[in-house]
């Protein structure tokens, strides 16, 4: 499966399409879920194109799974959990 650059993701990081965002730098992006199932639901997307996690270089998917960590244990301050 080819990489769609037209997906939503691509679009929320080229800013087509609005995001609230978390946290964000030159590899990922943190963003709050426009559905969320639970309080605190976010998104933390790589900007490197792959098409799944086991694309990316794993220094990117490393990279990611450090920020996503930051963000949980950020909204776990934040809501009290």
């Amino acid at each position: 499966m080819a990489y769609d650059d037209q997906n939503i993701f691509a679009k929320i990081l080229r800013g087509e399409l609005p995001a609230i965002k978390l946290y964000e730098d030159d590899q990922v992006l943190a963003f709050m879920d426009i559905m969320p199932q639970a309080d605190g639901h976010a998104l933390v997307i790589p900007k490197t194109p792959a098409v799944t996690l086991l694309d990316l270089p794993p220094e990117a998917a490393a990279y990611t799974i450090q920020i996503v960590q930051k963000i949980a244990k950020a909204m776990e301050t934040a809501l009290n959990l």
